[in-house]
């Protein structure tokens, strides 16, 4: 397929950033999103104005490692002083990981199959200074083994609806295939990580409340499986802070993310 404008290419560019001086990923206006400042810079760099779409949303105070974005720039450009370029005029909160040329039909949101989140929680009465703002700090001890066992619960294809916070709109499916669903724990540091063809919103967020409910003694694993089947969202026990929330990776391919869900040593 021949590019539609012959001066411009697609280009796809990891992005990695910290959440916390943006109100979140999606552009409102000229407030500081993440989605802002990529836009200020291409248009700082290259003089023009061109949107960059992202994977998806994260939302405010939400971190990603592996945000994967789109954008049309000009063409021929080398990939490698590109990333450099952008680097120099970014925030240190906001970092270029990588670029790479890619056909036309690309799109950063509906080309992916699948994506991958972590979750940080701290669990210990103090929380270092560096650590504010990039985990959910959870003071009282939790029954870590419980909720370890807690999580196989979301593995498969499920009706999410219980676990789908609606924002001014309403998903038309909530059904998801959840790869894998996993907690490590080297204290005081928990870290939950999930793989799915899609998430809802805030899915991941309600799905580790839940989780940490159990931790807390307040639900068993029995109850996880009750409030899933529920499908109801008045059933879930709430949200847990976006502060702990990073996207991983975002897939383009189905082996690829099937081999990282089975094979990575967490």
């Amino acid at each position: 397929m021949p590019d539609p404008n012959p001066t411009m290419s697609n280009y796809r560019m990891t992005v990695s950033y910290d959440g916390r001086p943006y109100l979140g990923w999606q552009r409102h206006g000229d407030k500081p999103t993440v989605q802002y400042v990529l836009e200020q810079a291409v248009e700082q760099l290259f003089s023009l104005r061109s949107a960059v779409r992202g994977s998806g949303r994260t939302d405010r105070g939400a971190h990603a490692n592996g945000q994967v974005v789109s954008i049309e720039l000009p063409a021929g450009l080398q990939v490698d002083a590109v990333k450099e370029r952008f680097n120099d005029v970014l925030a240190e909160t906001v970092r270029v990981v990588d670029v790479i040329k890619v056909p036309p039909e690309f799109h950063a949101c509906n080309s992916a199959v699948g994506k991958h989140y972590r979750y940080k929680i701290w669990n210990s009465t103090k929380l270092p200074a560096e650590r504010d703002g990039r985990v959910w700090h959870v003071n009282s001890r939790l029954d870590v083994e419980a909720m370890v066992k807690a999580c196989s619960v979301f593995e498969g294809r499920h009706d999410f609806a219980t676990f789908a916070t609606r924002p001014n709109f309403k998903q038309k499916m909530t059904t998801r295939i959840v790869s894998r669903a996993v907690m490590r724990h080297d204290l005081p540091l928990i870290t939950f990580d999930i793989w799915a063809d899609g998430f809802l919103y805030k899915m991941v967020r309600n799905i580790v409340r839940a989780i940490v409910k159990v931790g807390e003694g307040r639900y068993s694993r029995n109850d996880l499986c009750r409030i899933l089947e529920a499908k109801d969202r008045k059933a879930s026990p709430g949200t847990a802070p976006a502060s702990g929330l990073y996207l991983e990776k975002v897939y383009y391919s189905h082996d690829e993310m099937s081999e990282d869900a089975t094979g990575a040593v967490l």
